[in-house]
């Protein structure tokens, strides 16, 4: 009987994939068509020798160009005064460490500190907090959804993340205020977060399959679900201080005073600018139409704070702000698709750095717009446009202070060119004061909505 069983199990299993449509076979790799693409590869002598290569040596060492490191120039003409430079080591928090280190340089200008920094442990954790509650609450608000809707698959595909982009850093800090680095430090698991996230993704879930069965009250249940959050982050992170004391020195390590604050009033009394309201977010997308106002749907770190708003931007023009900017000593918020040529170890992004083709016997075509439209690039990173160096007005390169530690790439800084730039820089936020009246003016009109999963708008990490 049971031979009779698993027999009458195959034949269903092969008259299932006997019934299953087949493709058109003139699309598809037949015999001779192999055969007549097999001669892509000839075998010669100089293929043999790079197939070797390939197995001993990484694709972007043997594609690196051979002087073109001659050419780095370390000398800038215009620089922001910052000090000392952070690492958010195995962690996403790049657009973190970046909009803190906007407000660091102008506060270690301005009461002429040593090498201070901000806690970013203090505001990821209630980044994480609101994130939670902002997936929570989407999952309540599309209760009456199918589950197949693309925007509740959005939310249990993300329910929390460690990436995220400027408005996270306004309206969180806006919201909770600023401590120093020393009254709440850095914890293993915020360096490495992603063990903490994987839990507390799996949680949310779990919590979010539970409030859209439930038919009680179910922002009682939301608030029960944040409690095990908290518990959650206060393990991993610690519990955010609500008053500490800290003690000011200055650029020559002499004690200034001493006082007690609270976050808020600590943020009020050394940074105190508007970030919600205070700066705008330029764009350089060439796929969509320039001068025009967009807005990303659910793109927010906080339920109640503000979508990502930004104007799309011709580059020069966002060149223009950025040089207005650093001229002034003010630095910059700004994301790029940061791998495309750059050179780690050196800390050097030059279009020149690497020569793909070459080494694999094709051409690489695409311009900006191409690669976009292809997912071939998009923005990856946030950092800190602290320099430009310009030639007769026009700007030859540019220096970002980056967040992966002093020992990384130039002094903890990556140096681009002007051309990579253009190829691979998205965005700039920038004050307002830097902004040309007429670009700010677009800021009247209604925003195009562009839904949460556009690939374009991936959290920084």
């Amino acid at each position: 009987m049971k031979k009779i069983i698993m027999m009458a199990a195959l034949l269903l299993t092969v008259s299932a994939f006997a019934q299953k449509p087949a493709g058109d076979p003139k699309g598809g790799i037949s015999a001779d068509l192999l055969k007549e693409i097999s001669k892509g590869f000839e075998g010669t002598p100089a293929d043999i020798a790079l197939q070797n290569a390939l197995n001993s040596a990484q694709i972007t060492v043997l594609s690196a160009k051979a002087g073109n490191l001659a050419k780095m120039d370390t000398h800038f003409s215009d620089m922001v005064k910052t000090k000392g430079r952070t690492n958010q080591k195995s962690s996403g928090r790049c657009w973190l460490f970046t909009g803190l280190n906007v407000m660091r340089a102008k506060m270690i200008d301005k009461y002429d500190l040593g090498a201070f920094t901000f806690s970013q442990n203090y505001v990821f954790f209630y980044d994480q907090l609101e994130k939670a509650n902002l997936f929570l609450q989407g999952i309540i608000d599309t209760k009456d959804l199918p589950f197949e809707d693309r925007k509740v698959d959005w939310l249990f595909s993300n329910p929390i993340s460690d990436g995220g982009q400027f408005t996270g850093v306004s309206n969180l800090i806006m919201k909770y205020g600023v401590v120093p680095s020393e009254a709440m430090p850095e914890t293993l698991c915020a360096d490495n977060t992603s063990a903490m996230r994987t839990q507390i993704a799996t949680k949310l879930r779990e919590d979010g399959l539970r409030l859209r069965a439930a038919k009680g009250d179910l922002q009682k249940m939301k608030v029960d679900m944040l409690k095990e959050i908290y518990h959650m982050l206060a393990l991993c992170l610690g519990v955010p201080p609500t008053e500490f004391t800290w003690a000011r020195y200055n650029s020559k390590g002499e004690f200034v005073d001493e006082r007690t604050y609270t976050p808020k009033s600590f943020y009020q009394e050394y940074v105190g600018t508007d970030l919600e309201n205070n700066y705008v977010m330029l764009m350089n997308d060439p796929v969509r139409e320039y001068y025009k106002v967009y807005e990303i749907d659910y793109d927010r770190h906080v339920y109640d704070g503000q979508n990502w708003v930004y104007i799309n931007l011709p580059i020069e023009k966002i060149k223009e702000i950025a040089i207005k900017s650093i001229k002034d000593n003010t630095a910059m918020y700004f994301s790029c698709d940061v791998n495309k040529f750059l050179n780690r170890d050196a800390g050097y992004a030059d279009l020149g750095n690497f020569d793909y083709g070459s080494l694999m016997g094709v051409t690489f075509g695409m311009d900006k717009k191409e690669r976009v439209m292809t997912h071939a690039s998009a923005s990856s990173h946030a950092m800190t446009l602290i320099a430009v160096d310009l030639k007769n007005g026009k700007p030859a390169k540019w220096m970002v202070e980056n967040s992966w530690g002093a020992t990384s790439g130039y002094q903890g800084n990556i140096i681009m060119t002007d051309e990579w730039f253009d190829n691979y820089m998205f965005r700039l936020v920038a004050e307002k004061k830097y902004v040309p009246a007429d670009v700010l003016g677009l800021l009247n009109q209604k925003p195009t909505m562009l839904p949460a999963w556009d690939p374009m708008f991936l959290p920084e990490e």
